[in-house]
């Protein structure tokens, strides 16, 4: 599925946001490999606990060939919600694992209040400036059963917001955001990809690494492990001694 009715335009500028992970490296190749669009990477360092998540969107961006990718810094968005979230630096709350998650159904304390909006509104302002109209986020069914702005239903109010409130909505070719995995799960996602020759390797899914190890117990790194072996394909990923 895509949020809009509209098939990207090949050749067309296009935004795609980028951490690393495995689910925006996927739809990096499709934005540029399948749609053939020309690809803007924008990436964030917004105080989250590691680093590594931007080396590996640096060596995605430099792999598919993206005509620009920005890192932009805005620190103060984990200072902001640090008391709420696990997955930035300083914060007191610790990074659940798979198993003490095992049947909950509430939000998680790896959601980080309305980092999707402040991803999406820069992308907007990035949109405007470079005459994109087609902006791509990696978000899935995975996510959207636990985090609020991973919902189709977000996905498709803020692109009504950012026709209203731009100047897209007042020509006659609206912007659009694209959600190519809104209905796939990681092994689907992970099919995929290696199809359109995403390296693996090359990206990073865990919400706590040892030294740039996956910690492995984290439910980001069980939903990886388990859609590689779902797969069928190797995991490359290099986890820490248990």
């Amino acid at each position: 599925m895509m949020n809009a009715s509209t098939t990207p335009t090949p050749g067309a500028a296009a935004i795609v946001l980028l951490s690393g992970g495995l689910d925006s490296s996927t739809v990096l190749a499709i934005a540029a490999r399948e749609a053939k669009q020309r690809v803007h990477a924008l990436s964030f360092s917004y105080g989250q606990r590691h680093g590594h998540e931007l080396r590996c969107a640096a060596t995605q961006a430099a792999s598919f060939g993206v005509v620009a990718h920005q890192v932009l810094e805005i620190g103060q968005l984990g200072q902001l919600v640090a008391p709420a979230t696990s997955l930035v630096a300083g914060s007191e709350l610790e990074v659940p694992s798979a198993a003490s998650r095992a049947g909950h159904v509430d939000v998680p304390s790896t959601y980080v209040p309305a980092r999707n909006t402040v991803f999406l509104s820069y992308a907007l302002a990035w949109a405007e400036v470079v005459g994109a109209r087609d902006i791509w986020l990696g978000v899935n069914a995975v996510d959207y059963s636990g985090y609020p702005d991973c919902r189709p239903e977000f996905i498709q109010a803020f692109e009504r917001m950012a026709n209203l409130g731009t100047k897209f909505g007042a020509g006659q070719d609206p912007l659009r955001i694209h959600a190519p995995l809104i209905e796939l799960h990681k092994h689907e996602i992970i099919t995929r990809g290696v199809a359109l020759g995403v390296n693996y390797a090359q990206t990073t899914s865990c919400y706590d690494p040892v030294n740039e190890l996956a910690c492995g117990r984290c439910e980001s790194c069980a939903l990886r492990r388990a859609g590689f072996e779902q797969a069928g394909v190797a995991d490359p990923t290099r986890y820490a001694p248990a």
